[in-house]
């Protein structure tokens, strides 16, 4: 026979026993029963036993470390200013003097024993037959006389006795005495607008507190005002306010029947700036999410005392890259730091990355930092493309496989072989993984294991100022580009592909949405506006918070990094120069050299070879060669500008016939001073010619 086991409620049961409930209704009546005359002293009040800066350790740290912090700053302040405070001790010590004796003076000269004596001299005059009036003036002069030399010699005496005092006193009582004669003289001499010390600004731009912190929000619409002497709703602190760093940090919770998220408030985040009195680059606010306990109305915030982002000069922030000689790219990448000064690393693999931003903002600087990583791991072999063609990405002659400088017609012919080259790499991998047991591909993407068996770097794409291969192209050509590009950042990270790619304001035209909404991580400097900034960090970003708009001219190197759909932070990057990166550079290619890793275009270069074997070849060659990287003729008018776009500084100045001579001077013997491309004659240079003034040895591929 089947029996059925009585079914089990997984509904939790909340209601509380009912002799629970009586006992408290009758500990509840006790109390609060009409005519006991206890029921309001016995009332517990519902304020907080201590202050807010003393409810918890953190807090009392934080404030203790403050105050440090604000009497250290104090102290040297008005310490520096003790030669004015001196001056104006002084001023007010005479004029004390001088109030102090013209009030004592009356007493010493018997001031009012002279009233009688004046008024019966008076009377002498208008009555002088009077004997006994006569008698009394002389009675009164008599007096006054009297009194005078008792007060002024007393006087005398009593300072030639503090003055013999002091003369045999110790250097410790003159020195206190002198303190409270001078300050009881500067007592007397203080006036009404008189003032000894400067007022001092201290280093804390705002005083955060609970009160301040509602009124921001209430006057930025994101609680409700009340009626009457009734504020209204207000938040709730979680923590603080309370100092952190060098700011006020504190964590609040939304009222509930507001209709307002976190997300209001973050997309407040200007108005509340104004509300607080400060820029809106020192205010730093997040959600606090559901990992570390929060909620969708849950808001932490950072109000910082000054800009967090303006430094003194690039060294202190120099990238933490530069003190190593080698890196795995497996690791997060370190990248820079947030206003507090958190270290912020980036993880790039199965990622992409895009960067945006106005020029001469650290754009490039920042997107080089991933680069260097990717430099210092020897297994990673890096495709290096520069739409500019300019210096920044020279140096990576030496260990990319392949290099493609400019946005001339031989330069898109290499682009485009570069991405095909690519998809081919990127085909043969997922052949390659569709064979392997899941033992050692499990997931059916490149793994350590896989990695070190097949000898498959990783590989890094780096485009730089995308927007001008992409403007230069023809419609269809274009087109497939983009399809391309689109197949890489889209497929690529699983076969070990990251791409880093880099444009201007990247609107439909020059980088198209369908690539942009690919990419993971962005990153950009300042931009002109709010669009510009949704053009980089992604549609609707300004509105959480992420806007690069903000930034200002100053900001260099600064920028906002966006990680996730919801993760987002400032970042100050870390600081890498040419001239550093051209070093990493030379790791580089010694690291890929001792791992049988240098392949491509770096294993035939040149330039970089000469340099190892302590063989001079001529700047005006090599650079010539650099322009003519994609070409085996060019005309002078072009090859004039190539040297510009490499370095306008050396070749600014450079016209047709400085060029000849400095390249004649450099051993170059043109066969012919004419070249003809696409059935055109001019004046012009062949890549043979140029190349012939290199040693031959040095133009053969290393074995």
């Amino acid at each position: 026979m089947t029996t059925f086991a009585e079914p089990v409620s997984l509904i939790k049961d909340t209601a509380p026993d009912d002799a629970v409930v009586a006992a408290a209704e009758e500990i509840v009546e006790a109390v609060d029963r009409p005519d006991n005359e206890l029921a309001d002293w016995l009332t517990v009040p519902d304020a907080p036993i201590l202050p807010a800066w003393a409810r918890s350790w953190a807090s009392v740290r934080a404030n203790s470390g403050a105050f440090a912090k604000l009497t250290w700053w104090h102290a040297r302040y008005h310490s520096v200013r003790i030669p004015k405070y001196a001056i104006r001790l002084a001023w007010l010590t005479a004029r004390g003097t001088w109030r102090g004796g013209r009030a004592l003076w009356p007493v010493l000269s018997a001031a009012d024993h002279s009233k009688t004596v004046k008024a019966l001299a008076e009377q002498v005059k208008a009555r002088p037959e009077d004997v006994e009036l006569a008698i009394r003036h002389q009675m009164a002069h008599r007096t006054r006389t009297e009194a005078r030399r008792w007060r002024f010699g007393s006087a005398l005496a009593g300072t030639a006795a503090g003055a013999a005092v002091l003369a045999w006193a110790s250097l410790g009582v003159d020195i206190m005495t002198s303190c409270v004669l001078c300050g009881g003289l500067a007592t007397l001499g203080w006036g009404d607008s008189s003032q000894l010390l400067d007022e001092a600004t201290p280093p804390l731009r705002i005083d955060m507190s609970a009160q301040q912190l509602n009124d921001a929000l209430r006057a930025a619409g994101l609680l409700k005002a009340g009626k009457g002497e009734d504020e209204g709703p207000k938040v709730t602190c979680v923590m603080g306010p309370l100092r952190e760093g060098n700011g006020w940090s504190v964590v609040f919770d939304l009222p509930r029947g507001g209709g307002k998220t976190a997300a209001d408030v973050l997309a407040k985040r200007t108005t509340i700036a104004a509300e607080l009195g400060v820029d809106e680059i020192q205010v730093i606010m997040s959600r606090v999410r559901a990992a570390k306990g929060g909620h969708a109305g849950r808001v932490s915030m950072w109000v910082a005392d000054d800009d967090p982002y303006l430094i003194d000069g690039e060294p202190e922030n120099n990238s933490p890259l530069l003190k190593l000689d080698r890196f795995s790219v497996w690791e997060p990448i370190p990248f820079g730091r947030d206003a507090r000064g958190n270290r912020i690393n980036v993880p790039v693999i199965w990622q992409s990355m895009f960067f945006g931003g106005l020029p001469r903002r650290g754009k490039t600087f920042s997107q080089r930092l991933l680069t260097v990583a990717g430099l210092l791991d020897p297994w990673v072999r890096h495709y290096v493309a520069d739409g500019k063609g300019g210096a920044d990405w020279m140096p990576t002659r030496a260990v990319a496989h392949r290099l493609v400088m400019g946005a001339e017609d031989d330069a898109l012919e290499a682009l485009k072989a570069m991405l095909k080259e690519l998809l081919a790499e990127m085909e043969r991998r997922f052949a390659l993984f569709r064979t392997l047991p899941t033992s050692i591909c499990p997931q059916g993407k490149l793994t350590r294991q896989v990695q070190e068996r097949y000898k498959l770097p990783w590989i890094f794409v780096t485009i730089d100022e995308l927007q001008e291969f992409l403007v230069a192209l023809e419609k269809d050509e274009r087109e497939q580009v983009i399809n391309d590009l689109c197949r890489i950042a889209r497929r690529g990270p699983a076969a070990g592909f990251i791409c880093n790619f880099a444009s201007q304001r990247p609107d439909a035209e020059s980088v198209p949405t369908k690539l942009r909404e690919i990419i993971t991580i962005r990153y950009s400097t300042q931009v002109v506006d709010q669009t510009s900034s949704d053009m980089v960090l992604g549609k609707g970003k300004a509105a959480q918070g992420a806007d690069a708009s903000v930034l200002s001219e100053d900001h260099k190197g600064v920028g906002v990094l966006v990680t996730g759909p919801a993760s987002f932070v400032t970042v100050l990057a870390d600081y890498l120069d040419g001239p550093a990166f051209a070093e990493v550079c030379g790791k580089g290619r010694a690291l890929r050299q001792a791992n049988g890793q240098l392949t491509g275009e770096a294993a035939e270069d040149y330039v970089t070879r000469a340099d190892e074997q302590g063989v001079t070849v001529p700047a005006i060659i090599s650079d010539v060669l650099d322009a003519m990287k994609h070409s085996i003729r060019m005309f002078t008018t072009d090859l004039l500008d190539a040297l510009v776009r490499l370095d306008e500084n050396t070749y600014g100045d450079y016209d047709a016939e400085r060029l000849a001579k400095e390249l004649e001077a450099a051993g170059v013997k043109r066969s012919s001073k004419q070249v003809k491309i696409n059935n055109v004659n001019r004046a012009g240079y062949q890549r043979r010619d140029i190349e012939d003034a290199v040693p031959l040895e040095l133009l053969q591929p290393v074995a």
